[in-house]
C-alpha cells in the first residue's frame, strides 16, 4: 500500500508548468481519432485516466504513436473509421472515458463492451445512457459493465436534470453520427471543452446561451492540438501557497476556460492575491501565467451556478476554508457523493481527524476557521484529488502527516509529488 509522510513547510516558492490538462486531453484523443487524417497532439497529460482512452482508441484500430510521452501522433479515420475492439475496453478509474466513449460507440456498425475498475463500476451511467436509448441506441446496464450494441441514431433535443459536462458530451458525441440536428439544454453552464474542439475541428455545431445544438454527417477535420496546463492539477499548488505566508508561485500556461476558472473566482472572493499574466489562445481555449501569493482569507458562501466550474476543486477549497477566518459554507455539491469517493463524507473525516471544525451536510459542507491543523494518518480513499488535497493540508499541520493508499494520484497527476518538490522552502 503506498503513502505519503509530509511535514510543515514555511513556503511554496518558485515558478512550475503543470501536465496537460486531463479534460481537453481525453477529447483530443477522441476528436482526432474521428477526424480524417493525422494530428500531433502536444502537451497531453501523461495520467493513468488518458492512457486508457488511448489504449480504448487503439483498440479499435487507430494508430496512436507517442503514449506516455507529451505528444501523440494519431491518425484518424473518419466518422466510420472504427473497428471492432477484439476484447472488452477498460476505462480504469475514468468516467469520462466511460461516458464519451459510450456516445461514440452507440453510433457503430459494431457492438461492444466497456468496463472500469471497482470504483467506476459504482458510478451510475443512467444519466448517459438515457438519453442515448432515446437517440436509438442499445444499452444493457446502468452501471458499468455496459453492452452496447451500434445502431443507426436519430437526432433529439434533450434537457439534462443537472449540469454535466460528460452527459452533454456524450449526446453531441452521438449527435456527430445522428440524422438531423441534435440539440442539448443543461440548466447552468458546464465546462465546454467538447463544443470548443468540434468548433476548431470545423464540425456544424452552434452554442447559444445554454443549448448547444449539432447537425450529423460532417465528418471533423484534422488540425494540431495544444493542451493547456491543468487548473484542477494548478488548484492544488494555487490553494498551498496562499495558505502558506510569505509563499510566491508562477503556474505557467496554465488553462482558463471560463467554465474552470471557478476556483480562481472563488479564491479571489475570500480575499486571495492572484495575478494572471500573458492571457493567450490556442486551439480555441484560453490558458495564461496565474501568479499567486500568501494570502489571509475571509469565509465565504460557494453555491449556486458557480458549483459546476468548482466541482472538481471543492476538495482543495475545503481546505483553504478551515484557514479561512469565520464561515464557509459550501452547498448544491451533492454530486460529490458520487465521484470516485463520496468526497463530502471523505472530506469531512479526514479534515476533522486533523482538528477542523466541518459539519458535514446532504449537499456540502460547513467549515468554521481559522484552525490550527494537527498531522494524523490520513485515508485517500482511493481518490486521487482527495490524496493530494490531504498532502498540501500536510504542508501546514503541525508534526507529520501520513496520507494513505496514495497511487491513486497516478490517474491524474503522476508528477504530483516531484512537482510540489520543486516549490518546497523547508522550514
Amino acid at each position: 500500500m503506498s503513502e505519503i509522510r509530509v511535514r510543515p513547510i514555511r513556503h511554496l516558492r518558485g515558478e512550475i508548468t503543470l501536465p496537460g490538462d486531463k479534460s481537453i486531453s481525453h477529447r483530443a484523443i477522441m476528436l482526432a481519432s474521428l477526424a480524417r487524417g493525422r494530428t500531433l497532439v502536444s502537451g497531453i497529460s501523461k495520467g493513468e485516466d488518458v492512457l486508457k482512452t488511448v489504449s480504448a482508441f487503439q483498440s479499435m484500430g487507430i494508430e496512436i504513436k507517442g503514449a506516455g510521452s507529451d505528444s501523440l501522433t494519431i491518425q484518424g479515420k473518419g466518422l466510420r473509421g472504427l473497428s471492432q475492439p477484439g476484447e472488452i475496453i477498460d476505462c480504469g478509474n475514468s468516467g469520462t472515458t466511460i461516458r464519451l466513449l459510450s456516445g461514440i460507440l452507440a453510433a457503430q456498425d459494431f457492438s461492444s463492451t466497456i468496463t472500469g475498475d471497482e470504483s467506476l463500476r459504482t458510478r451510475p451511467m443512467d444519466r448517459v445512457v438515457e438519453p442515448l436509448e432515446r437517440m436509438g441506441a442499445k444499452i444493457e446496464g446502468r452501471f458499468a459493465p455496459l453492452k452496447i450494441e451500434g445502431k443507426r441514431l436519430k437526432a433529439i433535443s434533450y434537457r439534462t436534470p443537472v449540469p454535466s459536462a460528460q452527459v452533454k458530451s456524450a449526446i453531441l458525441l452521438a449527435g456527430l453520427y445522428a440524422q438531423g440536428k441534435t440539440e442539448v439544454t443543461e440548466p447552468a453552464r458546464s465546462r465546454d471543452h467538447t463544443e470548443r474542439m468540434l468548433k476548431y475541428l470545423e464540425a456544424d455545431i452552434e452554442v447559444r446561451d445554454l443549448t448547444v445544438s449539432i447537425a450529423g454527417g460532417k465528418e471533423l477535420v484534422a488540425k494540431p492540438i495544444s493542451i493547456p496546463g491543468d487548473i484542477s492539477s494548478a488548484s492544488f499548488f494555487m490553494v498551498g501557497a496562499i495558505l502558506l505566508s510569505g509563499s510566491h508561485v508562477k503556474l505557467s500556461g496554465v488553462g482558463l476556460n471560463p467554465a474552470r476558472t471557478g476556483v480562481i473566482d472563488i479564491l479571489k472572493r475570500m480575499g486571495a492575491e492572484i495575478e494572471i499574466e500573458n492571457l493567450r489562445e490556442k486551439n480555441n481555449e484560453p490558458l495564461g501565467d496565474v501568479v499567486v501569493r500568501g494570502s489571509r482569507l475571509k469565509g465565504i458562501t460557494i453555491g449556486g451556478e458557480i458549483i459546476p466550474r468548482v466541482i472538481d476543486e471543492l476538495p482543495i477549497l475545503a481546505l483553504a476554508a478551515t484557514k479561512a477566518e469565520g464561515k464557509t459554507t459550501i452547498k448544491g455539491a451533492r454530486e460529490l457523493r458520487v465521484k470516485e469517493t463520496d468526497r463530502i463524507r471523505a472530506l469531512a473525516t479526514n479534515l476533522s481527524r486533523m482538528g477542523a471544525k466541518v459539519e458535514e451536510k446532504e449537499d456540502g459542507l460547513v467549515i468554521q476557521g481559522p484552525t490550527e491543523l494537527k498531522g494524523k494518518k490520513l485515508d485517500s480513499f482511493t481518490d486521487h484529488r482527495m490524496a493530494m488535497a490531504l498532502v498540501i493540508a500536510g504542508l501546514m499541520a503541525q508534526g507529520e502527516t501520513v496520507v494513505s493508499d496514495t497511487d491513486c494520484i497516478k490517474t491524474s497527476f503522476p508528477e504530483f509529488e516531484k512537482t510540489l518538490e520543486k516549490l518546497k522552502v523547508a522550514g
